[in-house]
C-alpha cells in the first residue's frame, strides 16, 4: 500500500498486528464526501432507511464473534465488555428504525387558515428535513457504541443524512469491519454502499470538517480535540453544527447523612464505577465530596480497600498510559494531595487503579493551582475531596465546569424529602442540575441506558451543544425545520398534506378547508 500506513495496534503488548488500511488524502476524502452527497436522495426514502437500519443491526449481530473478537484485539476491553457493547449497538440501530418508523421525530405542525383571526392566519405546515452529510469523528473507549456503528451514525442515518466516519486509529480493523457491514446492509436494503463511508488520518479529520458539502458534524472525544474541530467548524465560510462531546468530570456528593447510613456501600460501589472498563468512561466519576468524620472516613477505608484489590488494568493504547500515568503523577504531587492507593504505571503495559484526596479547605484556599484536579483523568483514578460542612461542599461545586452526570448520594430520609437534615436534597439537585446534563441519586453515572428520556451532553465542556448523543432524541441534530405557508395541497411534501397519506402524528390547529 502507498501513503502512510494506517495500523491496528495490540494495547497488551504494543506491537502491530496488522497494516489495515492509508491514511486519506485530500482527494480521497473528497471523493467520499461527494459520493456521500450523491446517495442522499436515496436515503430520502423513509421505508428504506427502516429496512436498513434493521437490517445493519442483524448483520452486526449475526457478524458477533468476529466483531468482538477484532474489538478485542484492538482494545483489550475484554469480550464481556464487548459482548454487551455490541448488543447495546444493535439495539440503537433498532430504536432509530423505530423511531423513523414512528415519525414524531419530524415534529409535523399544520396550522390551518383562520382568516377571522387579527391578524388572519396563513395556511402553515411546518416540518423537518436532514441537513445533508455528516461527518462522524469516532471515539476510542468506545469501539461500536461511540464508532462506525455508533449513535452519532445510527441517528444521522435515521434522519436521512449520509455519514463519512473519521475512524479512531485505536481500533482501526474493527471499524473497517463494521463498515462493511453497514455498506453490505444498505445495499441488501436497495440503498447505495456510499451512505457509510470512512477515512482514516488526523489531517483527513481536517479535511472532513472543512468540506463545503460536510452539512454537520458528531464528536467523541477530548477537549482539546474537540475544540479544535468545533472551531473549524464555525471558522468555515458557511459554519455547520458541531455536536461535540468533550470531557467530564461527573461529581459525585456523599452526604454526612448518606455516609452514616451506608458507607461502606457508597465506598464500594464507587470503586466499582471508577475502576469499570479501567476508567475509560466519559461518564467515571473522577470527583467525589466526602465528608470528614468517622462515617467519611468509614467510606474511604472501604474504597481503599477495593481499589488495592483491583488487577492493573491495561488502557486502550500505550500514549493514553502515558498520560495517564503523567497525569496523576502531577495531580500527587500538589501539596496536601495524598494517595491512600497509588494510582500509576502497574506494569510495562499497565495501569493500577487508585485515589487521590485532599481536603476541601486546601482546595478552596487556591483553586486555580490545584486546577488539574477539578479536570478528567482519563484512566481508573478519582479525587476524593473532604468537606466540613454543606458550605464547603457548594463552594467545591461552584468551582466545576459542564458536566455530562452529577451524582448524589443520599440518605433515605433525605430521599423522602426530610428538610430537616443538614443538607438539603433539594438544594443539592438545585446545585447540580445547574452543572450537568444528567443527574444520578444513589446509583453510578457509569452506563448509558439507550431510552427516550435519556439525555447524555452537558454544559460546556462536556458538549458543544444542548443536545443528546443517546437516545431518541438524537436524531434531532441532524434535522432543520421548515415551514410551507399558503402553499397548494398538491404541492406540498408527503408530509404535510391535508390527507396525510403516510399516517403520520402531527400536531394540527384549525378547522379543515370546505
Amino acid at each position: 500500500m502507498a501513503g502512510t500506513p494506517v495500523w491496528s495496534v495490540d494495547p497488551r503488548t504494543g506491537k502491530q498486528r496488522e497494516q489495515v488500511a492509508v491514511e486519506a488524502t485530500p482527494s480521497e476524502v473528497d471523493r467520499a464526501v461527494r459520493a456521500a452527497d450523491a446517495a442522499r436522495g436515496a436515503l430520502a426514502d423513509r421505508a428504506a432507511r427502516i429496512v436498513f437500519l434493521r437490517a445493519a443491526a442483524d448483520l452486526l449481530d449475526a457478524s458477533a464473534a468476529h466483531v468482538v473478537e477484532a474489538a478485542d484485539a484492538e482494545t483489550a476491553l475484554g469480550p464481556g465488555r464487548l459482548t454487551g457493547e455490541l448488543a447495546r449497538t444493535t439495539y440503537q440501530l433498532r430504536a432509530v428504525a423505530d423511531a423513523v418508523e414512528d415519525g414524531a421525530y419530524l415534529d409535523v405542525r399544520i396550522d390551518r387558515a383562520d382568516p377571522a383571526l387579527a391578524p388572519p392566519r396563513p395556511d402553515l405546515r411546518r416540518y423537518k428535513v436532514p441537513l445533508g452529510v455528516v461527518a462522524v469523528y469516532a471515539a476510542s473507549n468506545f469501539p461500536l457504541a461511540f464508532s462506525v456503528p455508533g449513535g452519532d451514525t445510527a441517528s444521522a442515518l435515521g434522519a436521512g443524512c449520509p455519514v463519512v466516519v473519521k475512524i479512531h486509529p485505536d481500533h482501526p480493523a474493527t471499524s473497517e469491519l463494521c463498515a462493511s457491514l453497514l455498506r453490505r446492509a444498505a445495499e441488501d436494503s436497495g440503498l447505495p454502499a456510499d451512505v457509510v463511508s470512512v477515512v482514516h488520518g488526523f489531517d483527513a479529520g481536517l479535511e472532513l470538517i472543512r468540506h463545503p458539502l460536510v452539512a454537520a458534524a458528531g464528536f467523541t472525544g477530548s477537549i482539546r480535540g474537540g475544540r479544535a474541530l468545533f472551531d473549524a467548524a464555525a471558522a468555515r465560510p458557511v459554519p455547520i453544527p458541531f455536536h461535540g462531546e468533550l470531557g467530564s468530570l461527573n461529581p459525585v456528593v456523599v452526604t454526612p447523612a448518606a455516609a452514616a447510613e451506608r458507607a461502606e456501600e457508597i465506598g464500594a460501589g464507587l470503586a466499582g464505577s471508577v475502576t469499570l472498563g479501567v476508567g475509560q468512561f466519559c461518564v467515571k466519576p473522577g470527583l467525589v465530596l466526602v465528608p470528614e468524620g468517622a462515617d467519611g472516613d468509614r467510606l474511604t477505608g472501604a474504597l481503599t480497600k477495593a481499589l488495592g484489590e483491583t488487577e492493573p488494568g491495561v488502557l486502550l493504547d500505550h500514549r493514553m498510559r502515558d498520560g495517564f500515568v503523567a497525569g496523576v503523577g502531577e495531580r500527587a504531587a500538589l501539596p496536601g494531595v495524598v494517595a491512600p492507593v497509588t494510582p500509576g504505571a502497574g506494569g510495562e503495559h499497565t495501569v493500577g487503579a487508585g485515589y487521590l484526596t485532599l481536603a476541601a479547605r486546601g482546595l478552596l484556599a487556591d483553586p486555580r493551582a490545584y486546577g488539574t484536579l477539578l479536570e478528567e483523568c482519563f484512566g481508573p483514578v478519582t479525587v476524593v475531596v473532604r468537606y466540613a460542612d454543606q458550605g464547603e461542599a457548594s463552594a467545591v461545586l461552584a468551582l466545576l465546569p459542564g458536566n455530562l452526570t452529577a451524582t448524589l448520594q443520599l440518605s433515605a430520609a433525605e430521599c423522602a424529602g426530610d428538610n430537616a437534615t443538614p443538607a438539603p436534597a433539594e438544594q443539592l439537585i438545585g446545585q447540580v442540575t445547574r452543572l450537568a446534563g444528567r443527574v444520578v441519586v444513589n446509583a453510578w453515572p457509569t452506563g448509558v441506558a439507550v431510552a427516550p428520556a435519556q439525555h447524555h451532553g452537558g454544559p460546556y465542556p462536556a458538549a458543544t451543544s444542548h443536545s443528546t448523543s443517546v437516545g431518541g432524541t438524537a436524531i434531532e441534530r441532524w434535522l432543520r425545520p421548515v415551514a410551507y405557508q399558503s402553499v397548494p395541497d398538491p404541492l406540498l411534501p408527503p408530509e404535510l398534506r391535508e390527507a396525510n397519506p403516510l399516517g403520520l402524528p402531527r400536531l394540527v390547529t384549525g378547522a379543515p378547508t370546505a
